[in-house]
């Protein structure tokens, strides 16, 4: 018996359209070449994320992408969920996800004026080949340290998160990200607010 429950971008209200697409079989080899190609991309996105070049972050969304992490819940063993429904910490597309962005851009964003010193701890990348040769299904483990400010203790948020990365354009195309789903590991988060990503 398993308490893994997979998130469903059909759960959410933004969901409906999102992409679909499965993994296929085991996970593939740590030297094999769709592997390696996906955890570089992590880590540089990583690295995009840290920096807080949320630009060049929209830039490597795919247009359809649904970004999604739904609020945990604790239930009895064998109940068959672990997420509230319908209600999310994040539920978003290209669209919402440019509008957050625009909106750290102003002198409205208090939440992040000063910004917050973060660093994402990646870990644990698995990558599973899918029915299409142009999208890899990738899971992580990822560990947020966030601080703010010189007086409030930071924070950690840790989470599994589950991607689909897309091939861009013709063969030989970069990657972008078309869905992820996050699955936090607490259902109270011990953060300020959510003005980040994960």
């Amino acid at each position: 018996m398993t308490t893994y429950l997979p998130i469903r971008s059909a759960d959410s209200p933004l969901g409906q359209d999102a992409p679909t697409t499965d993994a296929v079989g085991a996970s593939l080899a740590f030297d094999d070449p769709r592997h390696l190609l996906a955890h570089r991309w992590l880590v540089e996105e990583t690295y995009v994320l840290d920096h807080q070049d949320y630009d060049a972050w929209l830039g490597l969304l795919a247009e359809d992408i649904h970004y999604y992490m739904p609020i945990r819940v604790t239930t009895a063993l064998g109940t068959g969920y672990d997420t509230a429904k319908r209600m999310a910490h994040f539920d978003e597309d290209k669209y919402s996800l440019s509008r957050r962005v625009a909106r750290f851009q102003t002198e409205h964003a208090w939440t992040e004026d000063p910004p917050s010193r973060i660093r994402h701890h990646l870990s644990n990348v698995r990558t599973f080949a899918t029915a299409n040769d142009d999208e890899l299904v990738v899971e992580s483990a990822v560990l947020l340290f966030r601080s703010r400010g010189d007086v409030n203790e930071a924070s950690l948020i840790s989470a599994g998160r589950t991607d689909l990365l897309r091939r861009a354009g013709a063969l030989g195309g970069g990657w972008l990200l078309a869905r992820r789903h996050i699955a936090v590991d607490e259902s109270v988060l011990r953060t300020q607010n959510l003005a980040i990503f994960l």
